[in-house]
């Protein structure tokens, strides 16, 4: 199959386009600085595009022949200086992408949200994304939405220590069914069962941390 991944060069995006690779897909990532760096086999198996998903003239003849596209496009810092607000990148991007998307045909379009708002980040984070989600869920055919926790990795040391830090949080009696909700997760997963799912005519709708555990394990 063909997929689409728009954020391709991102924390999460770069993990969506190895897994998609290793797992045998045609994949063309978009990103607005184009490949990330560094060497890798399966950087060189992606066709790289230089865009902006808010400019979708400039990228929208990419979606033909695609069966899916995961959006992998978010921020957790505004930058109000570059245009870069949670109600352009988190909400307006995807919904675009999302139309772009039906208008193309594509069977699938899998969202990468959120659980919840990260402490100490601004409501508007988590309030953009939910927008995205509703108008995804009505306008795909085939809409999936991905509400991780934490996501950790490679690519960014210090999310181990927050990491364990949540997971910490989990053993505390009264918050520890809340914390388990939005448990991290491992980046590695989280690509695995997002490339899943997109070939997957039986999963639609809102998919929570146990099962992107579950898909992605």
């Amino acid at each position: 199959m063909k997929i689409f991944v728009v954020g391709g060069n991102g924390f999460i995006g770069r993990e969506v386009c190895r897994a998609a690779v290793e797992a045998g897909h045609q994949v063309v990532a978009m990103a607005r600085s184009g490949a990330p760096r560094g060497a890798a086999t399966w950087m060189d198996a992606v066709t790289w595009v230089v865009a902006d998903v808010l400019d979708p003239g400039s990228w929208r003849d990419r979606l033909a022949g695609c069966g899916a596209v995961i959006h992998c496009v978010g921020i957790i810092t505004e930058n109000a200086e570059r245009d870069a607000t949670f109600e352009r990148i988190n909400g307006d991007a995807a919904i675009v992408a999302s139309k772009e998307a039906a208008r193309a045909g594509v069977e699938a379009f899998v969202f990468l949200s959120a659980s919840a708002r990260p402490p100490l980040i601004p409501s508007g984070y988590i309030t953009a994304k939910r927008r995205a989600e509703e108008a995804i869920l009505a306008t795909v055919p085939r809409p999936v939405v991905f509400r991780p926790g934490f996501v950790y990795g490679t690519g960014r040391l210090v999310s181990y220590a927050a990491a364990f830090g949540l997971r910490m949080g989990m053993l505390v009696p009264g918050v520890r069914r809340t914390a388990m909700e939005s448990r991290p997760l491992a980046v590695a997963v989280v690509a695995r069962a997002a490339v899943r799912v997109a070939g997957d005519a039986g999963v639609r709708g809102i998919v929570d941390v146990d099962g992107i555990e579950r898909l992605g394990g």
